[in-house]
Protein backbone atom coordinates (compact mmCIF):
# COMPACT_ATOMS: atom_id res chain seq x y z
CA UNK A 1 0.00 0.00 0.00
CA UNK A 2 1.57 3.34 -1.00
CA UNK A 3 1.58 5.49 1.35
CA UNK A 4 -0.04 8.62 -0.61
CA UNK A 5 0.98 11.90 1.49
CA UNK A 6 4.39 11.02 1.90
CA UNK A 7 4.92 10.48 -1.92
CA UNK A 8 3.24 13.46 -3.12
CA UNK A 9 6.15 15.30 -0.70
CA UNK A 10 8.58 13.94 -2.87
CA UNK A 11 7.26 14.00 -5.65
CA UNK A 12 6.48 10.17 -6.75
CA UNK A 13 3.15 9.79 -8.09
CA UNK A 14 1.20 6.01 -7.85
CA UNK A 15 1.81 5.78 -12.02
CA UNK A 16 5.40 6.34 -11.63
CA UNK A 17 5.89 4.06 -8.77
CA UNK A 18 3.75 0.97 -10.52
CA UNK A 19 5.59 2.09 -13.94
CA UNK A 20 9.20 1.68 -11.70
CA UNK A 21 8.10 -1.80 -10.00
CA UNK A 22 7.16 -3.10 -13.18
CA UNK A 23 10.29 -2.51 -15.04
CA UNK A 24 12.54 -3.64 -12.03
CA UNK A 25 10.25 -7.06 -11.69
CA UNK A 26 8.53 -8.17 -15.27
CA UNK A 27 11.25 -6.21 -17.23
CA UNK A 28 11.29 -3.32 -19.98
CA UNK A 29 12.96 -4.10 -23.32
CA UNK A 30 15.96 -1.10 -24.02
CA UNK A 31 17.05 -2.84 -27.13
CA UNK A 32 17.06 -5.60 -30.13
CA UNK A 33 19.84 -7.76 -30.92
CA UNK A 34 19.78 -10.25 -34.30
CA UNK A 35 20.19 -13.80 -33.72
CA UNK A 36 20.89 -15.24 -37.34
CA UNK A 37 17.44 -13.94 -38.97
CA UNK A 38 15.44 -13.09 -35.93
CA UNK A 39 15.37 -10.18 -33.77
CA UNK A 40 15.89 -10.77 -29.83
CA UNK A 41 14.37 -8.61 -27.53
CA UNK A 42 16.99 -7.42 -24.49
CA UNK A 43 14.96 -7.13 -21.21
CA UNK A 44 16.56 -5.01 -18.48
CA UNK A 45 15.15 -5.97 -14.94
CA UNK A 46 16.13 -6.66 -11.56
CA UNK A 47 18.61 -9.24 -10.26
CA UNK A 48 16.79 -12.98 -9.64
CA UNK A 49 17.12 -12.41 -5.56
CA UNK A 50 15.89 -8.55 -5.50
CA UNK A 51 12.47 -9.82 -7.32
CA UNK A 52 12.22 -13.13 -5.05
CA UNK A 53 12.45 -11.70 -1.78
CA UNK A 54 10.13 -9.27 0.05
CA UNK A 55 13.31 -7.81 2.32
CA UNK A 56 15.20 -6.83 -0.92
CA UNK A 57 12.18 -5.39 -2.51
CA UNK A 58 11.62 -2.68 0.40
CA UNK A 59 15.80 -1.88 -0.17
CA UNK A 60 15.02 -0.63 -3.72
CA UNK A 61 15.59 2.90 -4.60
CA UNK A 62 12.78 4.72 -5.69
CA UNK A 63 14.46 8.22 -7.74
CA UNK A 64 12.25 11.29 -6.94
CA UNK A 65 11.87 14.40 -8.61
CA UNK A 66 14.27 16.00 -6.32
CA UNK A 67 16.99 13.95 -7.45
CA UNK A 68 17.22 12.15 -4.53
CA UNK A 69 17.09 7.85 -3.99
CA UNK A 70 14.81 6.44 -1.00
CA UNK A 71 13.72 3.23 -0.40
CA UNK A 72 10.71 2.04 -1.40
CA UNK A 73 9.92 1.07 2.31
CA UNK A 74 9.35 4.99 3.08
CA UNK A 75 6.83 5.27 0.38
CA UNK A 76 4.68 1.88 0.66
CA UNK A 77 3.90 -1.02 2.93
CA UNK A 78 5.07 -4.44 1.45
CA UNK A 79 2.75 -7.45 2.25
CA UNK A 80 2.64 -10.65 0.94
CA UNK A 81 -0.84 -11.31 -0.67
CA UNK A 82 -2.44 -13.38 -3.17
CA UNK A 83 -4.94 -12.57 -5.40
CA UNK A 84 -6.07 -14.01 -8.94
CA UNK A 85 -4.13 -13.24 -11.52
CA UNK A 86 -7.16 -12.67 -14.00
CA UNK A 87 -10.66 -11.27 -13.34
CA UNK A 88 -13.01 -12.77 -15.69
CA UNK A 89 -15.97 -11.29 -16.94
CA UNK A 90 -18.69 -12.05 -18.61
CA UNK A 91 -21.68 -8.77 -19.42
CA UNK A 92 -19.05 -6.69 -17.38
CA UNK A 93 -19.66 -8.43 -14.50
CA UNK A 94 -17.01 -10.69 -12.59
CA UNK A 95 -17.76 -14.46 -13.68
CA UNK A 96 -16.23 -18.00 -12.05
CA UNK A 97 -16.55 -20.36 -14.97
CA UNK A 98 -16.63 -24.15 -14.66
CA UNK A 99 -16.35 -26.22 -17.82
CA UNK A 100 -16.65 -29.60 -18.62
CA UNK A 101 -16.66 -31.65 -21.51
CA UNK A 102 -18.73 -34.14 -22.85
CA UNK A 103 -18.51 -37.86 -23.33
CA UNK A 104 -19.06 -39.61 -26.86
CA UNK A 105 -22.40 -39.25 -27.98
CA UNK A 106 -23.77 -36.63 -25.66
CA UNK A 107 -24.84 -33.12 -26.23
CA UNK A 108 -24.82 -30.16 -24.27
CA UNK A 109 -28.36 -29.12 -23.95
CA UNK A 110 -29.48 -32.56 -22.87
CA UNK A 111 -26.71 -32.77 -20.01
CA UNK A 112 -28.25 -29.14 -19.26
CA UNK A 113 -31.54 -30.29 -18.97
CA UNK A 114 -30.30 -33.07 -16.09
CA UNK A 115 -28.41 -30.88 -14.11
CA UNK A 116 -30.54 -28.07 -14.35
CA UNK A 117 -32.57 -29.40 -11.09
CA UNK A 118 -29.55 -29.61 -9.36
CA UNK A 119 -28.57 -26.02 -10.14
CA UNK A 120 -32.32 -24.81 -9.03
CA UNK A 121 -31.65 -25.77 -5.58
CA UNK A 122 -27.96 -24.13 -5.67
CA UNK A 123 -29.60 -21.38 -6.38
CA UNK A 124 -32.10 -20.85 -3.87
CA UNK A 125 -28.95 -20.69 -1.62
CA UNK A 126 -27.14 -18.06 -3.25
CA UNK A 127 -26.90 -14.38 -1.54
CA UNK A 128 -28.58 -11.45 -3.71
CA UNK A 129 -26.02 -10.19 -6.33
CA UNK A 130 -25.15 -13.87 -7.64
CA UNK A 131 -26.60 -16.01 -10.23
CA UNK A 132 -26.10 -19.39 -11.93
CA UNK A 133 -26.04 -19.38 -15.39
CA UNK A 134 -25.59 -22.22 -18.43
CA UNK A 135 -22.88 -20.78 -21.34
CA UNK A 136 -20.92 -22.70 -23.89
CA UNK A 137 -22.55 -24.64 -26.45
CA UNK A 138 -26.19 -25.23 -24.30
CA UNK A 139 -26.19 -20.60 -24.59
CA UNK A 140 -25.28 -20.80 -28.17
CA UNK A 141 -28.30 -23.53 -29.21
CA UNK A 142 -30.52 -21.49 -27.43
CA UNK A 143 -29.64 -18.53 -29.48
CA UNK A 144 -29.76 -20.38 -32.25
CA UNK A 145 -33.51 -21.76 -31.40
CA UNK A 146 -34.76 -18.22 -30.71
CA UNK A 147 -32.80 -16.83 -33.77
CA UNK A 148 -34.88 -19.23 -35.62
CA UNK A 149 -38.45 -18.85 -34.14
CA UNK A 150 -37.73 -14.65 -35.42
CA UNK A 151 -37.48 -15.23 -38.65
CA UNK A 152 -39.99 -18.43 -38.80
CA UNK A 153 -42.87 -15.97 -39.88
CA UNK A 154 -41.15 -14.64 -42.42
CA UNK A 155 -39.79 -18.05 -44.06
CA UNK A 156 -43.24 -19.14 -43.88
CA UNK A 157 -44.08 -15.99 -45.98
CA UNK A 158 -41.94 -17.07 -48.28
CA UNK A 159 -42.56 -20.67 -48.85
CA UNK A 160 -46.38 -19.69 -49.46
CA UNK A 161 -45.07 -17.05 -51.63
CA UNK A 162 -43.20 -19.19 -53.80
CA UNK A 163 -45.50 -22.17 -53.94
CA UNK A 164 -48.14 -20.00 -54.84
CA UNK A 165 -45.72 -18.88 -57.73
CA UNK A 166 -45.42 -22.25 -58.99
CA UNK A 167 -48.62 -24.12 -58.45
CA UNK A 168 -50.99 -21.00 -58.96
CA UNK A 169 -53.83 -22.37 -56.76
CA UNK A 170 -54.81 -22.15 -53.47
CA UNK A 171 -55.47 -25.94 -53.07
CA UNK A 172 -52.83 -27.62 -54.55
CA UNK A 173 -50.24 -25.06 -52.34
CA UNK A 174 -52.34 -26.27 -49.35
CA UNK A 175 -52.16 -30.21 -50.65
CA UNK A 176 -48.11 -29.48 -50.34
CA UNK A 177 -48.08 -28.02 -47.24
CA UNK A 178 -50.19 -30.86 -45.39
CA UNK A 179 -47.26 -33.29 -46.41
CA UNK A 180 -44.64 -31.55 -44.69
CA UNK A 181 -45.41 -32.54 -40.84
CA UNK A 182 -45.67 -36.16 -42.69
CA UNK A 183 -41.59 -36.39 -41.78
CA UNK A 184 -41.53 -36.45 -38.10
CA UNK A 185 -43.29 -39.62 -37.99
CA UNK A 186 -39.37 -40.86 -39.22
CA UNK A 187 -37.43 -38.06 -37.46
CA UNK A 188 -39.00 -39.17 -34.16
CA UNK A 189 -38.35 -43.16 -34.64
CA UNK A 190 -34.80 -42.45 -36.20
CA UNK A 191 -33.94 -40.11 -33.06
CA UNK A 192 -35.48 -43.06 -30.80
CA UNK A 193 -33.67 -45.75 -32.07
CA UNK A 194 -30.27 -44.35 -32.33
CA UNK A 195 -30.86 -42.33 -29.46
CA UNK A 196 -30.33 -39.70 -30.24
CA UNK A 197 -31.35 -36.04 -28.63
CA UNK A 198 -34.29 -33.67 -30.05
CA UNK A 199 -31.96 -30.93 -30.41
CA UNK A 200 -31.01 -27.56 -32.05
CA UNK A 201 -29.19 -28.99 -34.42
CA UNK A 202 -31.83 -31.96 -35.12
CA UNK A 203 -34.50 -28.82 -35.74
CA UNK A 204 -32.23 -27.18 -38.38
CA UNK A 205 -33.16 -31.25 -39.45
CA UNK A 206 -36.33 -30.78 -39.72
CA UNK A 207 -36.44 -27.38 -41.09
CA UNK A 208 -34.16 -28.67 -44.17
CA UNK A 209 -36.42 -32.20 -44.84
CA UNK A 210 -39.41 -30.09 -44.50
CA UNK A 211 -38.36 -28.33 -47.79
CA UNK A 212 -36.98 -31.79 -49.54
CA UNK A 213 -40.87 -33.26 -48.91
CA UNK A 214 -42.38 -30.08 -50.18
CA UNK A 215 -40.38 -30.67 -53.36
CA UNK A 216 -41.25 -33.97 -53.84
CA UNK A 217 -45.19 -33.03 -53.17
CA UNK A 218 -44.45 -29.76 -56.10
CA UNK A 219 -43.60 -32.41 -58.72
CA UNK A 220 -45.97 -34.82 -57.99
CA UNK A 221 -48.71 -32.30 -57.78
CA UNK A 222 -47.52 -30.31 -60.83
CA UNK A 223 -47.27 -33.56 -62.94
CA UNK A 224 -51.11 -34.15 -62.41
CA UNK A 225 -51.99 -30.82 -63.40
CA UNK A 226 -50.21 -31.34 -66.82
CA UNK A 227 -51.37 -34.75 -67.35
CA UNK A 228 -55.11 -33.29 -66.88
CA UNK A 229 -54.43 -30.60 -69.19
CA UNK A 230 -53.50 -33.17 -72.03
CA UNK A 231 -57.06 -34.60 -71.37
CA UNK A 232 -56.22 -37.85 -69.30
CA UNK A 233 -59.25 -38.11 -66.70
CA UNK A 234 -58.35 -37.28 -63.61
CA UNK A 235 -58.12 -40.85 -61.80
CA UNK A 236 -55.85 -42.08 -64.34
CA UNK A 237 -53.98 -38.79 -64.16
CA UNK A 238 -53.03 -39.09 -60.12
CA UNK A 239 -52.23 -43.19 -60.83
CA UNK A 240 -49.89 -42.61 -63.75
CA UNK A 241 -48.47 -39.32 -61.98
CA UNK A 242 -47.68 -41.15 -58.77
CA UNK A 243 -46.04 -43.99 -60.92
CA UNK A 244 -43.97 -41.83 -63.17
CA UNK A 245 -42.76 -39.98 -60.58
CA UNK A 246 -42.06 -42.79 -58.45
CA UNK A 247 -38.58 -43.68 -59.89
CA UNK A 248 -36.82 -40.09 -59.70
CA UNK A 249 -38.54 -39.05 -56.31
CA UNK A 250 -37.10 -42.53 -54.97
CA UNK A 251 -33.77 -41.59 -56.49
CA UNK A 252 -33.26 -38.33 -55.45
CA UNK A 253 -34.38 -39.47 -52.00
CA UNK A 254 -31.91 -42.15 -51.96
CA UNK A 255 -29.09 -40.16 -52.88
CA UNK A 256 -29.56 -37.43 -50.24
CA UNK A 257 -30.26 -40.39 -47.72
CA UNK A 258 -27.07 -41.43 -48.51
CA UNK A 259 -25.19 -38.43 -48.52
CA UNK A 260 -26.15 -38.10 -44.82
CA UNK A 261 -24.20 -41.23 -43.83
CA UNK A 262 -20.89 -39.78 -43.14
CA UNK A 263 -22.45 -36.77 -40.85
CA UNK A 264 -24.33 -39.16 -38.43
CA UNK A 265 -20.68 -40.18 -37.12
CA UNK A 266 -20.30 -36.60 -35.70
CA UNK A 267 -20.86 -35.36 -32.23
CA UNK A 268 -22.57 -32.16 -33.50
CA UNK A 269 -23.93 -32.53 -37.20
CA UNK A 270 -25.29 -35.77 -35.82
CA UNK A 271 -28.62 -35.14 -34.74
CA UNK A 272 -29.25 -33.81 -38.21
CA UNK A 273 -28.46 -36.37 -40.43
CA UNK A 274 -30.38 -38.59 -38.46
CA UNK A 275 -33.64 -36.39 -38.86
CA UNK A 276 -33.12 -36.07 -42.50
CA UNK A 277 -32.24 -39.55 -43.29
CA UNK A 278 -35.29 -41.13 -40.93
CA UNK A 279 -37.87 -38.29 -41.83
CA UNK A 280 -36.64 -38.43 -45.66
CA UNK A 281 -37.19 -42.43 -45.63
CA UNK A 282 -40.42 -42.56 -44.39
CA UNK A 283 -41.61 -39.28 -45.72
CA UNK A 284 -40.70 -40.32 -49.26
CA UNK A 285 -42.57 -43.33 -49.13
CA UNK A 286 -45.97 -41.47 -47.52
CA UNK A 287 -45.90 -38.73 -49.92
CA UNK A 288 -46.33 -41.17 -52.65
CA UNK A 289 -49.39 -43.05 -50.63
CA UNK A 290 -50.63 -40.24 -49.38
CA UNK A 291 -51.11 -37.16 -51.57
CA UNK A 292 -52.44 -38.59 -54.47
CA UNK A 293 -55.16 -39.94 -52.12
CA UNK A 294 -55.53 -36.95 -50.57
CA UNK A 295 -55.44 -35.08 -53.88
CA UNK A 296 -58.44 -37.43 -55.00
CA UNK A 297 -60.30 -36.76 -51.57
CA UNK A 298 -59.99 -33.11 -51.64
CA UNK A 299 -60.88 -32.49 -55.69
CA UNK A 300 -64.01 -35.74 -55.06
CA UNK A 301 -62.08 -37.63 -58.10
CA UNK A 302 -63.84 -40.91 -58.33
CA UNK A 303 -62.47 -44.15 -59.96
CA UNK A 304 -63.42 -44.41 -64.02
CA UNK A 305 -64.85 -47.99 -64.88
CA UNK A 306 -65.84 -49.87 -67.65
CA UNK A 307 -69.17 -49.03 -68.05
CA UNK A 308 -68.98 -44.93 -67.65
CA UNK A 309 -66.16 -45.22 -69.99
CA UNK A 310 -67.95 -46.59 -73.11
CA UNK A 311 -71.35 -44.76 -71.98
CA UNK A 312 -68.63 -41.65 -72.32
CA UNK A 313 -66.97 -42.94 -75.45
CA UNK A 314 -70.43 -43.12 -76.75
CA UNK A 315 -71.56 -39.55 -76.00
Amino acid sequence: DIDQDRARALGVSSQELSAFLNSMLTGVTVTQMRAGDQLVDVVARAAGDERSRISALADINIHTSSGRYVPLAQLAKISFALEDTVIARRNRLPTVSVRADLRDGMQAPAVTAQIDPLLDALRAQLPPGFRIEAGGASEESAKGENSIKAVMPLMLVGVITLLMIQLQNVGRMLLVLLTAPLGLIGVALALLIFQVPFGFVANLGVIALSGMIMRNSVILVDQIEQDEKAGKPAWEAIIGSAVRRFRPIMLTAAAAILAMIPLTRSVFWGPMAVAIMGGLIVATLLTLWFLPALYAACYRVRPVDARTAGAAAKV
